[in-house]
Formats: structure tokens, C-alpha cells, sequence
């Protein structure tokens, strides 16, 4: 019951705010996402199923109720509905995601690059927390503002700027999100920055971050996950 209130809470709040989507507002009542690798027409989004085809079945998707796998590295698993799992979702600028935790996991450092997200924890306990982009003053240090979230709060991730949530209990967290994008993308940033392929240039890396190149040489070694 909790988790249905908080879904509903996330979805009427990111609907309310589509105007404002990074999204094209559409131009028809819907615009079901047609999957044709093949396809010789390429759009920004997707490719529109004939509206007398569709179904019921187009705006539909089950399985959220199902925690996901956390049983890795970073002890988290993002379960995303976007355009790719609903294509009922083309052309509408909103998109959910349910992130699940073990005691200490973490969704580490990432940016959405096409939407502003919405995330209320509905179990558990998150210190959540994301960066500026860079100070117009060079004096200046991108600034980090943080929370430690329980069930029922919510917190909000600018669009396009780098934040994470960590599980700072002993038992497992559950958070859903909403995003303003059918296909918000996701950038983790190590794993773009080190695992890259090819990869980035060590020299680069060695003075981008100015550590010796062994250490770039370490971390461009190492199997970066992906926790979607």
C-alpha cells in the first residue's frame, strides 16, 4: 500500500510539471514506440505504432512490486520503465524507475543528461546527495548538497547534474524515482571515465586527474559494472 501511494505521489508530480519536460511536447494523443531496428526512418524518440493497432497492453507494464538483484559489487540494482519497457511512453516525458538496495549498497555517482529526477524512499535509509556544475568564479568548488532520507521523504536531482544514493543501514532500502524524460539516459561516471571502449588515453587521465599513471592504468583495469 505504501509503495502504491509513494508511485502515485511521484507520477501526479512529474505530470504536473510536463510543460517543462526536456521532452518535445506531442502532437497527438499518443505515439506508441514502435521497436524496428531496421527502420530507415530515424526520429528523436521513437517511431509511432498506428494508433488503430494499439492496445491497452501498449501503456501496461507489471513487475515493479519485485525487488531486483542487489547481489553485486555495489549492492543496488536500478529496474527502470521507460520507453524501452512501456512504448506507451514515446512521446510523453516521464519515465519511473525502482531502485533496490543491500545494507550499504550504493547507486554510485551518475548523471541523467535528458531529465530532472524525483526520488522518494518508501524503505530503508539513503544519504543521497548531488554536485553543481562548475562555478562561473574558478575560486569557487562545485558544491555538494546532501540528505539522509527515511520512508516518505523526497528528494530532487537537477537535471544533468552528478548525485548517488548510499544505504547507510543495516537492513535493505527501496526507492522509486520519477524522471522527465521517456529516456532520461544514464552516465555513470566512472565507468565513462575508466571503462570506456576504447579507452580514454592514459595520458589524459593521468593529467586530467593528476595521479600517476599507474593508478589510471590500475582503474582502467578493473570491470566496471553497470547496475541496470
Amino acid at each position: 500500500m505504501a509503495i502504491r501511494f509513494v508511485l502515485t505521489i511521484a507520477i501526479v508530480t512529474l505530470a504536473s510539471s510536463l510543460a517543462y519536460a526536456s521532452d518535445p511536447s506531442p502532437l497527438q494523443d499518443f505515439c506508441v514506440a514502435v521497436d524496428d531496428a531496421k527502420a530507415s526512418v530515424f526520429v528523436n524518440g521513437m517511431i509511432c505504432k498506428d494508433p488503430k493497432m494499439v492496445t491497452a497492453d501498449d501503456f501496461f507494464f507489471s513487475g515493479l512490486n519485485k525487488p531486483g538483484n542487489t547481489s553485486n559489487p555495489l549492492g543496488s540494482r536500478v529496474t527502470a520503465v521507460n520507453v524501452n519497457q512501456l512504448p506507451g511512453l514515446n512521446t510523453l516525458g516521464i519515465s519511473l524507475v525502482r531502485i533496490d538496495y543491500a545494507p550499504y549498497g550504493l547507486n554510485p555517482p551518475h548523471t541523467h543528461p535528458r531529465a530532472t529526477e524525483i526520488l522518494a524512499v518508501v524503505e530503508g535509509t539513503l544519504y543521497v546527495g548531488f554536485v553543481t556544475s562548475n562555478p562561473a568564479n574558478p575560486n569557487i568548488k562545485n558544491k555538494l548538497f546532501t540528505k539522509t532520507l527515511y520512508p516518505g521523504d523526497v528528494f530532487v536531482f537537477p537535471e544533468g547534474l552528478i548525485h548517488f544514493q548510499f544505504n547507510t543501514g543495516k537492513t535493505k532500502a527501496v526507492a522509486f524515482a520519477g524522471l522527465s524524460s521517456q529516456n532520461p539516459g544514464v552516465i555513470t561516471i566512472a565507468n565513462a571515465v575508466f571503462g570506456s571502449n576504447p579507452p580514454i588515453p592514459s595520458d589524459v587521465l593521468t593529467k586530467a586527474f593528476q595521479v600517476d599513471k599507474n593508478v589510471v592504468k590500475y582503474l582502467q583495469g578493473q570491470f566496471w559494472l553497470d547496475n541496470n
